[in-house]
């Protein structure tokens, strides 16, 4: 009767040691952690291009490890010619402002209906052009640049296999520091484990 007694006194005294001491190490492991953030990309736009790499390349700069799996048209963020163009037809949201004459002229929206935009030859073109000039006169860094901070910052570049081979793509069209060649069933666990996930 007495060993059991004893057995559970013993068991109290853990149990109370170990409420005590468990939070703290919990802090102590949480503070050790390295942050990690996964991110999906799915669209090479020049505008949908911009979110990925500054989030990931800021990201890494922090010292988190970051991973980016680029799936569909993401994957033209990873091809060595990277000419990524912008449409403002169907995006209400983009502002058509013009990035050249005097600051009251580069001030006014331009609301220009889609039925012109759709018509008029070369307009996507001409959108893109402006939006460059426009990224370049605020001093912005161009997606190419952007690219290479996130190589350099450390960023594990993925590009989705399943698309490369929808798209007849090979290894040579994409830059050599894509990382691996994966499907989502070795991307989720990535992403389950991640502190952050994000899809764009």
């Amino acid at each position: 009767m007495s060993e059991m007694f004893e057995i559970s006194r013993i068991d109290e005294i853990i149990e109370k040691r170990l409420d005590a001491l468990l939070p703290k190490k919990l802090e102590e492991l949480a503070a050790s952690k390295t942050p990690s953030m996964t991110i999906i990309a799915t669209k090479g736009t020049l505008d949908w291009a911009y979110p990925p790499f500054i989030l990931a390349s800021t990201a890494a700069a922090l010292g988190w490890n970051v991973s980016v799996f680029f799936t569909f048209y993401g994957l033209n963020l990873l091809k060595k010619n990277l000419d990524a163009q912008v449409s403002p037809l169907g995006n209400p949201a983009m502002p058509m402002k013009m990035p050249f004459g005097p600051q009251w002229f580069r001030a006014i929206q331009w609301n220009i209906p889609n039925a012109i935009q759709a018509v008029v030859p070369g307009f996507e073109s001409m959108a893109t052009s402006f939006m460059k000039q426009t990224i370049k006169n605020a001093g912005v860094a161009e997606i190419g640049e952007l690219r290479g901070l996130a190589i350099e910052a450390g960023v594990n570049l993925i590009a989705c296999q399943m698309t490369v081979d929808l798209f007849g793509y090979n290894k040579d069209d994409f830059i050599p520091e894509v990382q691996e060649y994966c499907g989502a069933a070795t991307f989720l666990p990535m992403a389950k484990d991640s502190d952050v996930s994000l899809f764009i």
